[in-house]
């Protein structure tokens, strides 16, 4: 009997451990642009500095045919064919990138919109009509044949013409384009917005979800959901209740998805808790960046490492890629290797998805339909109450992302611990008062160029020294919101200094950056996997603000001098 036992432990043993390395399913079908044997010897043999230039490139010929030769070529090699010919393989098979798009000057773009006016000093109004005249630049459509032969791209066919980040990004990004979507209405392009509005909801239509970007090796990644809070901004300026009419049904669906595929239980004290989180599980290395996450894998044991292409995947569709908050409770929270994205329920996702399910409420009710309008009420109300329960410490006055391994909030501070007070989700009238104090104590309104992304440094983009345009947007407009006027003066304070770093760097460089480094005086930032991206050729990020101030000479202004202006922010 002893013996039998051991041997049924040993054959449980073996199964689990085939188990844990079974490989889960590829980023997408394509044996080009997302797993296989061609995509895998391309980016080993690194014929391109950065690894998202070849999943870019565009097929010459059909993929059969490519693959075919490709296939011919490895086993004359030993599947090793020798780096030169690999270079004429792709060169012979493959077009260079950007060739299946076409520069697009938006149609509604007008040379003096209002709020150039509403700019008092003369320099930062000039330096608000340079990054006005930015849009020409950074309007992009398809060409036909990426609809009449899409097996032949990467990229994602849109019927509408829209806005990219700039830089090595050359396709739509689902988050960043709230920002851009921000930009635009101050810029008084309404059209604009509206078709890349419906290029978001086509996409929904068709896949379910909105992309993390606008490429096939995203499609099985999302981005922070966004997109509720894209139509209520276009209907604030448009009035365009058919348009909501239309596409009401898929906002719900969009909605449903991350109910579906991201929902988890928590449990505290003694009562389960539904939030969301970033999850992914989908195997194989980032095609975009497949050398680097191929050569991290190889640091860990053969069984761990389609968990970690997973983790890194669903870092990359919290936005947040990557950071310290993914690292944490980690083995080595310092190294990449230790991320963990799906094992945290992240503060800012449920607020964004709180905001969202209170607009679905309001939305159906100017549609008449009060039975769907009580049912996003109630989720609403239902997710505030978990929020309230699992993520705030009433000690601290903030909200916390929330560890399901360990059982316990990670404490450490990032702008998105304040999301739930710029997305209105919250019940305590004195939450603004808590958040000031929560600043105050984490020291954070004595940086003087910008709000840091973390106080970790790591060496990973979304952390310290790096500040980005749309956390500055989170807790600026948080506090602006509030109606205590100490906040008010802070969200002021906030946004010159950060105004203050664009324009400085703008005027020495002739350039927006993604990031900024605000450790040295607010320069160009750095880290992650990627060179700092600029506004030549591109600008992302086109956040907004509500208060641009006073004076390009550096000294405060006792009141707002301005509507917005779009702040330049780059792409993960």
């Amino acid at each position: 009997m002893p013996g039998r036992t051991w041997e049924l432990c040993l054959l449980l043993l073996l199964e689990l451990g085939l188990r844990s390395q079974e490989a889960l399913p590829p980023p997408c079908e394509s044996e080009i642009y997302c797993h296989g044997e061609l995509l895998h010897q391309v980016q080993m043999a690194k014929l391109y500095q950065d690894d998202k230039e070849f999943v870019d490139m565009p097929l010459s010929v059909a993929p059969e045919q490519v693959l075919q030769t490709f296939t011919e070529l490895s086993r004359g090699h030993n599947h090793s064919i020798p780096r030169e010919q690999l270079q004429a393989f792709v060169q012979e098979h493959f077009q260079a990138k950007g060739q299946e798009l076409q520069p697009w000057t938006p149609v509604d773009w007008k040379d003096s919109p209002r709020f150039l006016q509403k700019i008092s000093d003369g320099k930062l109004r000039a330096w608000a009509g340079q990054l006005h005249q930015l849009w020409k630049k950074l309007g992009k459509k398809m060409k036909p044949e990426v609809l009449s032969h899409p097996e032949r791209f990467s990229l994602i066919y849109s019927d509408h013409p829209f806005i990219v980040p700039g830089g090595r990004f050359v396709e739509f990004y689902y988050w960043d384009s709230y920002w851009v979507m921000e930009g635009l209405l101050l810029s008084e392009m309404a059209e604009t917005v509206k078709g890349m509005l419906q290029n978001f909801l086509d996409l929904v239509k068709t896949y379910g979800h909105v992309p993390n970007g606008g490429r096939v090796y995203y499609l099985q990644r999302s981005q922070p959901p966004l997109l509720t809070l894209m139509m209520d901004r276009y209907l604030t300026h448009t009035n365009d209740t058919a348009f909501l009419q239309e596409n009401i049904e898929t906002l719900a669906l969009e909605l449903d998805f991350w109910i579906k595929n991201r929902t988890v239980s928590v449990s505290v004290g003694g009562k389960n808790y539904l939030l969301n989180r970033y999850y992914v599980p989908y195997g194989g290395p980032r095609p975009e960046s497949y050398s680097k996450d191929a050569e991290l894998a190889n640091t860990l044991p053969e069984g761990d490492r389609e968990a970690l292409w997973a983790e890194l995947k669903a870092g990359a569709e919290s936005g947040w890629d990557f950071s310290s908050r993914w690292l944490i409770g980690g083995p080595n929270p310092n190294s990449l290797s230790s991320i963990r994205t799906s094992k945290l329920v992240p503060v800012d996702l449920n607020a964004f998805l709180c905001q969202a399910e209170e607009l679905m409420s309001n939305f159906y009710s100017r549609l008449g339909n009060e039975s769907q309008a009580m049912k996003y009420r109630t989720l609403r109300e239902q997710r505030l109450a978990a929020l309230n329960a699992v993520l705030w410490d009433e000690k601290a006055g903030a909200w916390f992302d929330y560890d399901l391994e360990n059982k316990k909030k990670n404490g450490e501070f990032y702008p998105s611990n304040l999301t739930p007070l710029w997305a209105g989700c919250f019940s305590d009238p004195g939450v603004a008062d808590k958040a000031l104090k929560y600043l105050e104590d984490s020291q954070i309104l004595t940086y003087q160029y910008g709000i840091p992304t973390s106080l970790q440094k790591t060496g990973q983009q979304w952390d310290f020294p790096n500040a980005w345009a749309p956390l500055q947007d989170l807790v600026i407009r948080g506090l602006a919101k509030a109606a205590l006027p100490r906040a008010q003066e802070v969200a002021f304070q906030l946004a010159q200094n950060w105004i203050r770093t664009n324009f400085d760097v703008y005027s020495q460089k002739s350039a927006m950056y993604e990031k900024y480094n605000i450790s040295n005086g607010g320069q160009p930032g750095g880290g992650g996997e990627y060179e700092v991206q600029v506004s030549r050729p591109g600008v992302g990020w086109p956040t907004s603000y509500r208060e641009l101030l006073g004076s390009a000479a550096h000294t405060p202004s006792p009141t707002p001098q301005c509507a917005h202006l779009h702040m330049g922010q780059g792409r993960s």
